[in-house]
């Protein structure tokens, strides 16, 4: 199953969001959160991403979805180091696409479709 990583600078907010996505993912999903600091405050951090991928990973690879500014920065990072080719940064709204990659990966869809599902939510209209 494909794994999804909410980074955010805030962990309250990474957190929400992860939780919400595997609720309304059918709570198969694999969604881990990375967010704020090493040290808990509000930042990004590396080690956390790193951590919250090995968590989330399978195999069938694994989307990251971020927030801003540093954040998009730190999962660039990370997928410039990682070795595997099979983490993907999603150019996705965080919540929305969130929702959206967790249900794909929760009906077994594999990268790609996970990724278009997550981008696909900026075309969903409020009004």
């Amino acid at each position: 199953m494909v794994g999804i990583v909410v980074i955010s600078h805030s962990r309250t907010l990474a957190e929400g969001v992860a939780e919400l996505a595997r609720t309304l993912g059918v709570g198969k999903a694999r969604v881990e959160p990375a967010g704020g600091a090493a040290d808990g405050g509000l930042g990004t951090s590396i080690e956390l991403v790193e951590r919250a991928v090995a968590a989330v990973d399978e195999g069938d690879g694994v989307v990251l979805l971020a927030d801003l500014g540093s954040s998009v920065l730190t999962a660039k990072l990370f997928i410039e180091d990682d070795e595997s080719g099979t983490v993907v940064l999603a150019d996705a709204p965080l919540v929305e696409g969130a929702v959206a990659a967790a249900s794909m990966a929760a009906a077994e869809m594999d990268l790609a479709t996970v990724v278009a599902a997550a981008e696909d939510a900026y075309s969903h209209r409020k009004v």
